[in-house]
């Protein structure tokens, strides 16, 4: 899963002399979280709504309506963006951006190329998007968690048994940290079947494999956030 393929690629951006008061405006309006900012099409730093947030007076300010505009018009995006922000290539994977994003505490990464020149902007959001699309969870897949040996082999024994059963494989995903020693935890969706040819299938592997888990994800009456 290449960055590439799921940045944002229409970036708006603003230039380091862009008043800080613009630069709020461009962010409010547009519902972005940060702007890239660029000189001559090189990235030079970015800007966030938490370092506006940082900048703008506090509520407790002696100041009236009339000089904080002024002192928001006067401000500049370069006096408050972070310099030489932490940049991916489009070459690189998501895997690799979201490590990134969770040690640095970041959620987004402007994407530039060989040149330093600005060709996208991922989020967080861009990531989840991929990772959700890499699990194949919106295809009403069945969903398959075993324990298996850390050796090799052992999903392919796996994947024999589906295959002669002609399971269509859509993702498979491996983890060792949530398995005992020895083992590894192996998540494996296939295509939807008819529930008597998933109960053969759910039958047949349980007499070969530990599975931890089978069913499907229940997403037609998922929670949402109340406004």
């Amino acid at each position: 899963m290449l960055i590439q393929d799921w940045m944002a690629k229409d970036v708006m951006t603003v230039d380091e002399n862009t008043s800080l008061m613009r630069a709020t405006r461009i962010m409010k309006e547009s519902n972005i979280r940060r702007l890239p900012v660029v000189s001559h099409g090189k990235l030079i730093g970015i800007i966030t709504d938490r370092d506006v947030k940082d900048a703008s007076p506090s509520k407790t300010t002696s100041l009236d309506i009339h000089e904080l505009y002024y002192l928001l018009s006067e401000m500049k995006v370069k006096d408050v963006m972070t310099s030489s922000p932490l940049t991916l290539s489009g070459r690189d994977t998501l895997e690799k951006a979201a490590i990134v994003m969770l040690n640095s505490k970041i959620s987004g990464l402007p994407v530039v190329d060989d040149a330093g020149l600005l060709i996208g902007l991922l989020s967080e959001t861009d990531v989840l998007r991929g990772f959700i699309h890499m699990t194949g969870i919106k295809d009403n897949a069945i969903q398959y968690v075993f324990d298996l040996p850390d050796e090799p082999g052992s999903v392919t024994k796996v994947t024999t048994v589906l295959k002669d059963q002609q399971a269509r494989i859509i993702s498979i995903l491996t983890s060792f940290e949530d398995a005992t020693e020895k083992m590894k935890r192996v998540a494996i969706r296939i295509a939807p079947l008819e529930d008597a040819r998933e109960k053969e299938l759910t039958a047949l592997l349980s007499q070969h494999f530990s599975i931890i888990y089978s069913g499907r994800d229940n997403l037609s009456a998922l929670p949402k956030r109340i406004r």
